[in-house]
């Protein structure tokens, strides 16, 4: 059940892929070297493999608990955390004059792929504090920054964002608690929120909530909602803390997965009022926390691609050692599994999926970074449409993969998988949540439709497709057989795609259940047209390296092996999903609700 990053990989997408010595050369990235992000990787992947994940599966077996309103957290998580806040890993992509590292998200992505592979339940309390200090950095004032910044940046406080209630799920405007203004400029916060991660917990000095609400007479559904600043702790003039505020965890959640972090219900407000501070201004709340939900899709994204990385390497080592039955071509005895064709099968399932949602997601950060730095203002204009474009298919389609991923490493252990002991049931229950929390896979398909394609008529979706086409042409360019194969898959797809966003932005108005009956489909579809887009990039890099006679290739001719498993395992799904999108909504919305 250990766990060793997958460097060579890693560096590989950084480089010839998300295009590092491109962003290393924008202004305020220019400590973004090759060689720096090299050494911090290699560091980054010491203290996930040697700290973290050993307590992935202590902390499964011996979940945190709640006791008197207090939440302990499973063995070794505090000292980790401590560790983890002391070496800076909080502050890697955070501005530097409240701490941070001011480093570029192409470089904090890795390793935060590096700590959920390590164990999700760890990873979840850094990047919720990550979304808290974002909102700060977005809506907050020089007094909050000031006060709060450099301590959740230096992992002293960690942070939460509270939207959930009993009766208000995904439907935000259902809101109920209350924020009633002091006579010094404060409010008094009054009611329920559940599913807070680590709203409770014994890792850090104080926890800053950040908690939506309404102000008395303020409009009724989500314009009337604003932002708040919570701290379990008061916070002195001078930064030392004060009296416990009015907020505390009234329970946990007991769980399928992720057990070792501690789920809170939060009650503000029993004994006169929780103090809490007015985020920015009055009703635009739900803007603020968007900012903060964001970093989180993203980040649950990359929770998706880790658990599932550690699944594969988990089926590997065990299809190299399990010795079951004789080769198909032929042999003296039981050879190991890893010899049969359909273990083969399942690997390269698992990997090629794999490679593709990392390569896709750190494109995608490195695209914030060019909608951050660049110096030309139509440039940052693009790629901060195409980040938020590829912000939803990262967070759903990697967590849909992640999913397939774990429940094929399952498969590849046979019996042994379904035994808690072999630890691969482990990787299936915690990825369970991912497709739901911070927005289901249909809440992330709905604004693929509505926000990011209707809204400029696909213009953004059309314009990477261009460079899909411009891809497979390269492809179809060479006289490599393997790269020829991808062109053909990749090249039918990027058709298949801009069919489904052509039909999605011409009947949004005049059929909008057609349209949203499709929508989680058309998120598998981009996807996997977009992931093997970067497969085929790759494989174009991998061909290169191998024509110049590079000494490793061994990494680059399965990078093309790998490339052309996807394509012609996944790529060939578009046309089909196409028709379901396309034509498909009319067997889905067929029964009457009567009828089920």
């Amino acid at each position: 059940m250990s766990y060793s990053a997958p460097l060579k990989d890693m560096l590989f997408v950084l480089n010839e892929l998300a295009g590092l010595k491109q962003i290393n050369a924008l202004p305020n990235c220019d400590d973004a070297t090759p060689d720096t992000v090299e050494a911090i990787l290699e560091e980054h992947a010491k203290f996930a493999g040697e700290v973290i994940a050993p307590l992935n599966w202590t902390g499964d077996q011996s979940p945190s608990f709640w006791k008197d309103g207090e939440v302990i957290t499973s063995k070794g998580f505090k000292e980790a955390f401590k560790q983890f806040a002391e070496a800076g890993w909080q502050g890697v992509q955070h501005p530097t004059e409240f701490g941070g590292q001011g480093l570029p998200k192409i470089v904090a992505t890795p390793c935060l792929e590096m700590l959920n592979s390590a164990s999700i339940s760890f990873a979840l309390c850094p990047l919720l504090s990550d979304g808290a200090i974002e909102a700060l950095l977005t809506a907050g004032s020089d007094e909050m920054k000031a006060i709060y910044l450099e301590n959740l940046i230096g992992g002293k406080w960690t942070g939460t964002m509270n939207l959930t209630e009993p009766q208000a799920g995904s439907d935000l405007a259902m809101v109920r608690t209350r924020a009633v203004p002091r006579d010094d400029g404060t409010f008094a916060v009054f009611g329920t929120k559940i599913f807070i991660t680590y709203g409770e917990h014994d890792m850090a000095e104080n926890i800053v909530h950040l908690v939506l609400a309404r102000t008395p007479n303020a409009p009724e559904g989500v314009k009337g909602i604003s932002l708040f600043l919570v701290p379990k702790f008061m916070v002195n003039a001078d930064g030392s803390l004060g009296a416990r505020n009015d907020v505390h965890c009234v329970s946990i959640e007991h769980k399928l997965g992720i057990k070792a972090s501690p789920t809170a219900v939060l009650q503000f407000g029993d004994n006169g009022g929780a103090i809490g501070m007015l985020i920015g201004e009055e009703n635009r709340g739900l803007e603020y926390m968007f900012i903060m939900m964001n970093a989180a899709r993203f980040g649950v994204g990359m929770q998706g691609i880790g658990v599932a990385e550690r699944a594969y390497q988990q089926a590997v080592t065990f299809a190299k050692d399990r010795v079951q039955s004789r080769d198909l071509a032929g042999s003296a005895g039981p050879v190991t599994i890893i010899h049969h064709p359909d273990v083969k099968r399942m690997l390269m399932t698992m990997r090629s999926q794999v490679e593709a949602a990392r390569a896709l997601a750190y494109v995608a950060a490195a695209k914030l970074d060019l909608a951050h730095h660049h110096g030309d203002a139509q440039v940052r204009k693009q790629n901060q449409a195409e980040y938020e474009y590829l912000v939803p298919i990262v967070k759903g389609w990697s967590t849909e993969m992640s999913l397939d991923v774990t429940s094929t490493g399952v498969q590849v252990h046979g019996g042994m998988g379904f035994i808690e002991e072999t630890g691969a049931a482990q990787h299936y229950r915690d990825s369970r949540i991912l497709t739901i929390y911070e927005g289901t896979t249909a809440i992330q398909a709905n604004d693929l439709v509505g926000r990011k394609t209707v809204r400029d008529g696909g213009a953004t979706a059309k314009g990477i497709l261009a460079e899909v086409r411009a891809t497979a042409e390269q492809l179809a360019a060479s006289k490599q057989t393997d790269l020829q194969a991808i062109a053909l898959q990749l090249k039918e797809a990027a058709n298949a795609m801009d069919e489904v966003v052509t039909y999605v932005a011409a009947n949004m108005k005049t059929d909008i259940k057609a349209v949203f009956a499709g929508s989680v489909p058309y998120l598998k579809l981009a996807g996997i047209v977009l992931g093997g887009w970067q497969m085929g990039r790759a494989a174009l890099v991998a061909a290169e390296k191998l024509s110049q006679g590079d000494a490793d290739s061994s990494f680059y001719q399965a990078k093309i092996g790998t490339a052309r498993f996807f394509a012609e395992h996944y790529l060939v799904q578009a046309s089909g999903l196409k028709t379901s999108i396309v034509s498909g909504s009319v067997g889905t919305l067929a029964l009457a609700e009567h009828q089920f």
